[in-house]
């Protein structure tokens, strides 16, 4: 069975394994720290306003919008490293 968060000791029987999983593993901690600097600028922006300075909103506005594309480029990163392992319902 393949590993989440880690390299695996024992890999399934596939060919380029170890491939597939650094890619899911790539894409699972891309998809954490970009839904962290998301929410965080969502905050930035919307909820804590009156805390920060315009140059930190424009900044939270603008990685908002990066880290949301990093966001999805991660999903497709795990759904490929799925696909490559044999699942087919993500």
């Amino acid at each position: 069975m393949y590993s989440q968060f880690t390299v695996a000791n024992e890999l399934p029987p596939t060919p380029d394994a170890l491939n597939y999983q650094k890619c899911l593993i790539v894409g699972n901690y891309l998809m954490i720290i970009s839904l962290l600097v998301v929410t965080s600028s969502i905050f930035i922006t919307f909820a804590f306003d009156q805390l920060f300075s315009i140059a930190v909103q424009i900044s939270a506005h603008i990685s908002t919008i990066v880290f949301a594309g990093l966001l999805k480029i991660g999903y497709v990163l795990r759904c490929v490293a799925l696909h490559g392992f044999g699942q087919r319902s993500f």
